[in-house]
This record gives structure tokens, sequence and C-alpha cells, in this order.
């Protein structure tokens, strides 16, 4: 089996500040942890921004460029940035930051679906800020907006005239369909990097004959022109990225898809997730990627392209 990049998302825009105090929020503590990440061993850094000062989810061209020079210059890892923001954000808000920096690489969800995170209010009573409990209840009338020409659109913007390869985000069996939509459309060319995204409440569930199927429906499609890779969120997260390394897939793990190491104990990092991660990738046979292996795998343009 070749290689195998170990992705990881820094901070995401799901999780909230109250629920550990290890998520980071600050520019500083957003390029240490994804430095610390790289170090650890992940090829690809998936990044979002968020204000510093009260820790939401931000699209704001300033919030990113406060911690992307500081990553670039001290490490060699690929910069993915997210495409999807947030659900509550406009597209012209969520291309707001890849836009401004021009990435190698960028997330790229392939279809409009329900968003459910309300589940993580759980017995809380407290929040460290007025956004959050809002943010998480009234998301059981949230729905994630990508439909076909919001797709089209970013394929356009950042692939084609800013050179960007995609991290093709499929929650569910109809994202592939798209996705092979596309392809058949001449707007995706190969090789073609799936992120089976698991376990977020309107997506596929977190289960090994989810992610067979899954597997088995993107061999169909796409045949040889694509690689795959796993993400488990919540506690299937390990289980399921070994499960994908067994499979010749690559992972993904970070405190956006999950803030545990062990049950009931947060990661106080996400270099500590990458190192367990890594731990299991290279049992069961695997050698991990570096950044510029992952670059030749993906033909990415290069870090001397990008725009911070």
């Amino acid at each position: 089996m070749s290689k195998i990049i170990i992705s990881c998302a820094v901070t995401g825009s799901i999780h909230t500040p109250s629920m550990s105090p290890y998520l980071p929020v600050t520019a500083e503590a957003i390029a240490e942890q994804a430095i610390g990440a790289a170090e650890a061993g992940a090829a690809i850094l998936h990044l979002h921004a968020r204000d510093p000062q009260n820790g939401q989810p931000s699209a704001a061209v300033e919030h990113f460029m406060a911690f992307l020079p500081a990553i670039k210059a001290a490490t060699d890892a690929v910069v993915n940035l997210t495409t999807g923001g947030s659900a509550v954000m406009t597209m012209e808000q969520r291309l707001a930051g890849p836009l401004a920096a021009e990435p190698e690489m960028c997330s790229l969800n392939m279809g409009t679906m329900n968003f459910a995170l309300y589940p993580m209010l759980g017995k809380r009573t407290e929040w460290l800020h007025a956004w959050e409990e809002p943010f998480l209840r009234e998301s059981d009338d949230l729905v994630f907006k990508n439909t076909p020409r919001d797709i089209e659109s970013v394929l356009r913007l950042m692939g084609q005239e800013r050179g960007a390869r995609f991290e093709f985000e499929c929650y569910d069996l109809s994202h592939l369909q798209m996705l092979r939509h596309f392809v058949d459309r001449g707007l995706i060319r190969a090789p073609i990097f799936v992120q089976f995204v698991m376990g977020v409440l309107g997506g596929v569930a977190a289960e090994p004959e989810h992610l067979a199927y899954l597997k088995q429906t993107a061999d169909n499609l796409f045949g040889d022109d694509y690689m795959f890779s796993v993400l488990a969120a919540g506690r299937q997260q390990m289980a399921l990225a070994k499960l994908g390394a067994t499979m010749g897939g690559h992972v993904r793990v970070g405190l956006e898809d999950n803030l545990y190491i062990a049950r009931g104990q947060l990661a106080k990092s996400n270099a500590e997730q990458v190192e367990m991660v890594r731990e299991i990738v290279e049992a069961v046979g695997r050698e991990v990627a570096t950044p510029d292996e992952a670059r030749a795998m993906l033909e990415l343009k290069g870090k001397d392209r990008v725009r911070f």
C-alpha cells in the first residue's frame, strides 16, 4: 500500500470554547497547535479561523492571516483551508479567507445537508460566551447549503483560477454521486482526494459497514483515479482511522472532529491525536507520508505559490 497521509483538522467551527480548554481559538494557539501537529506527523493541516475575542467561528481575512504566515514559516506541512467555514455563514463569507490566501488545498463539501449540533448541549448549564448555547440549540433548524451552483463556483474560483486542489468532503453516498457529476462535467481531474466524513448528525453514521460501502461505491464511480481518507467524528475516531488504514486509505484526526483522546479524557492538543493515530497506522504496516510526498501524491502546486 502507498504511504499514508495524516491530516489534522486543528479547530473547526463545530465545538465551542466551553467544551474544552484545549480547543485553540486565538491565532497564537492555532499556529502553535498546527505546528505541533505537523511535527508529530501530520502532512496536511486543515484550518478554520476563530474570533480571538470570543472563540466564535470566523471567516475574516485578518483572522486567517494572523496565523497562516507563522505556520508557513515553521513547517512544510500542506495548508488546507476550509471553504465550508460554518453553516451559519454565507458563501461570500466562507470564501473570503481562501480567496485571499490562495492555499495549496481547500476542503469542499459535496452537498447540502442538515448539520445538527444540538446534542452537544448535553447537561452543560454554564458557558464562557453568550453565543455558544444558542448556536448549538438552534442547530435543530440548521442547513449547510452547498448546491451544485455553489460547488461549481468554488471549483472555479479556488481550483481553476487559483490552482488549489481539493479535499472533497463526502458525508453520504449522494455526495459521491455529486462528485462523479462534476468529474463528468470536466471540472474535476484526477487524482481525486475524497474525505469520508462520518458521524455528523445529518450525514452517514460512523460504522464499519458504512465505511465499507462508501469505499465500494467510490471504487465503482472513480476506479483508480481517487484516494480516500477517513474522518470519524466523535468516539469512533481512532477505530475507523485504523480500519481505513488497513483498507489502504488515509486518515484525518484533530480537535475539529473529536475533543477526546480516550473515553472521558480530553485531548490536550492536536499533536496528541496525531501521535496516537501515527502509532496506530504504523502498527498496521503503513508508512507515514511527509508533506512533500503528500504534495507529489496529490499533485499540489507547492507552498511557494500561496499568498501568505
